[in-house]
């Protein structure tokens, strides 16, 4: 008989006899793998922490006591036991639950978290805050091996260790992050799990010294003072917390049993627990990387879905055949990335250059710092990162590259909208962050030829440079042979129009083309430009533009405050030119989840919504049509 339909609540579970436990972590997966192959999502993380979750529900009095968990990927299982078994079938969907932690859809999502690496110091915080209003719940937060490698992890350890809270953390180790764990601390999580034989000498050796009264107690303490050659654990019991593990995280029955006795304890704990990504199913078990955030698949055969649409390159891609062919001529680039070789396309350059390859980890501050290093011996160091985790370094841009005046190369993958992954992986911010940072450059390509262009542009340069880019595929056009540097802070016109001027940057241009396109089938004159440089501007283009028409458009995928259309407007005020502007970009709001197509749609940023926002500025009416084929089909060339 199946339990899981049953179960509604925490409470539901903590009513079943602990032999049932492990049948509901089955079902668990079986419902994970059902839901996921239909739409896609987190699968092997969840996969692996069923045990762990079912566990942790089934111990600690939900929501009263709190789960922290870091990141998302990992809690599939946790929003089934709290009440969203039949939602997880919308999971990441335009109008369903969201893929990560999300404070306002559930009381059980005590923290929101979709950045890795927060959550000792969220539940470090609850707890203290448990403290100080003299109650006496639990706190738990559940890490993974990939997430206890980030910064922030060691400095919510360091400060739980001088507080003396009562905390627990768990440990979840799959031995594998979203890429290969990389990192001295991995090593060293990898040697505990080979440790076996000295976890049992410990227990001897205790046994032994308790015989002799207060001199083995002493011996005891000096003992495990200098176990850094005995015993796993030392370095989060020399950081103030006490250390159970490594156990099985598959076994339900000791999971419960550690469970119910470190509930009992006080201080700060950290149980070590030793899992499988993708556990339960094979192909998902023996390919953790494919299978940590696939798309549609068939469970039986794990043949993925594809589109019946030809698949064109993806921006990622060809960065990276563009990163390795630069290097091949010039042996001073190398690559650096955070632990996201694969998704930045950087793992091509690690096969082709693995000397002048560097993955550190879950460390974009390191990261950033760490080319700012490389970049002082005359090296032309490319940090490859997704924009949304490029917000992490902030300062190290600040004051490690843009104030030292170094040529760091920012290759900002996942500018913009990233769809089903919604608000914390959206790259929204990145012109506002980086724009206003003296000596740094910032430019966007309108496809993907001119993405290729713009990154030996880049490495040209001898300033720090970032180049932001889109997730997903290009436009389709003519890739050029032969990569060329682009004229610095120039944009290009790509049509002219009467009527009004539409100045686009990025991945909106060629949307911006196919909306002037049908808005000419209604009789009004747009142009377009093309302006590549968010900083510097191109003042003398913009200049000849205000004197051709009487209306300015901007559009970006962007936040509007402090973007690309912010920094037009401020140009327009320096230079005294006075026209009418209207901007088009995300308002003050952070954007929800959906398919990239939904959100652009509801955001009134894809070929329609632009058409429709500009006829409604010119004092026209526009009904959307049916997608129009663009004027130029050679990429972001401009006219002649």
């Amino acid at each position: 008989m199946e339990l899981l339909p049953k179960i509604n609540d925490p409470k539901d579970l903590r009513a079943l006899p602990e032999d049932k436990i492990p049948q509901v972590s089955q079902e668990i997966r079986k419902w994970i793998l059902d839901c996921v192959s239909k739409i896609g999502g987190h699968l092997g993380s969840s996969l692996g922490s069923a045990e762990i979750t079912t566990s942790l529900h089934y111990v600690f009095d939900t929501p009263r006591d709190r789960l922290i968990w870091d990141t998302g990927h990992q809690t599939y299982g946790h929003k089934i036991l709290t009440g969203r078994r039949e939602e997880l079938k919308r999971i990441r969907q335009f109008d369903g639950i969201s893929g990560f932690l999300k404070r306002s859809e559930s009381e059980y999502d005590c923290f929101g978290a979709g950045h890795a690496s927060t959550a000792i110091s969220a539940a470090l915080g609850m707890a203290a805050a448990r403290d100080l209003k003299g109650e006496k719940n639990k706190v738990v937060a559940i890490v993974s091996d990939g997430c206890i490698t980030g910064g922030e992890s060691y400095e919510g350890l360091q400060n739980a260790g001088q507080v003396q809270s009562d905390l627990i953390v768990i440990l979840n180790d799959n031995q594998m992050f979203i890429s290969q764990k990389v990192g001295a601390m991995s090593a060293f999580l990898t040697r505990l799990l080979t440790l076996g034989r000295i976890r049992n000498a410990q227990k001897e050796i205790e046994k032994f010294l308790a015989r002799f009264k207060l001199w083995g107690a002493v011996v005891l303490r000096v003992a495990k003072r200098a176990k850094v050659l005995l015993f796993p654990g030392m370095l989060f019991e020399e950081m103030g917390f006490s250390y159970f593990g490594p156990i099985d995280g598959h076994d339900t029955h000791q999971l419960i049993k550690v469970f119910q006795h470190i509930k009992e304890m006080r201080g700060p704990i950290l149980v070590h627990c030793v899992t499988k990504k993708g556990k339960g199913y094979d192909l998902a078990e023996k390919d953790p990387l494919t299978w940590h955030g696939p798309g549609k698949f068939d469970v039986k055969t794990g043949q993925m879905k594809k589109s019946n649409k030809p698949a064109l390159p993806t921006y990622t891609k060809v960065f990276a055949k563009a990163l390795v062919k630069l290097a091949e001529e010039d042996p001073r680039i190398t690559a650096i990335t955070a632990a996201m070789p694969e998704g930045t396309g950087t793992d091509a350059f690690r096969d082709r250059f693995p000397k002048r390859f560097y993955d550190v980890g879950l460390a974009e501050q390191h990261s950033v710092t760490f080319g700012a290093g490389q970049a002082c011996e005359g090296f032309r160091p490319v940090v490859a990162v997704y924009s949304t985790f490029l917000q992490r370094a902030y300062d190290q841009i600040e004051h490690d590259v843009c104030l030292q005046k170094l040529p760091v190369v920012f290759a900002i993958d996942r500018g913009g909208l990233v769809g089903n992954d919604g608000p914390t992986h959206h790259g929204t911010f990145d012109y506002a962050m980086l724009r206003q940072i003296p000596n740094m450059n910032v430019m966007a390509p309108a496809d993907e030829n001119e993405l290729q262009h713009m990154l030996k542009t880049a490495l040209a340069m001898n300033a720090p440079v970032s180049l932001r880019y889109p997730r997903g595929e290009g436009e389709g056009v003519k890739m050029d042979s032969v990569m060329h540097t682009l004229p610095i802070g120039k944009g290009v016109r790509m049509r002219d129009g009467s009527d009004a001027t539409i100045l686009a940057i990025g991945n909106r241009v060629w949307p911006s083309i196919r909306a002037a396109e049908a808005l000419k089938g209604i009789g009004i004159s747009v142009g377009v430009v093309n302006m590549r440089w968010v900083k510097p501007l191109d003042r003398a283009l913009l200049e000849q533009i205000v004197a051709k028409t009487p209306r300015i458009i901007t559009v970006e995928d962007h936040v509007l405050d402090g973007g690309f259309g912010s920094a037009i407007l401020e140009a327009l005020a320096d230079m005294r030119l006075n026209t009418e502007t209207l901007r088009i970009g995300i308002a003050d709001q952070f954007v929800q989840h959906g398919s990239m197509e939904q959100l652009y749609a509801s955001l009134e940023l894809d070929e329609n919504g632009i058409a429709k926002r500009t006829a409604a500025f010119l004092g026209k009416t526009y009904a959307p049509v049916a997608k129009v084929i663009p004027e130029f089909t050679g990429g972001a060339a401009g006219l002649a």
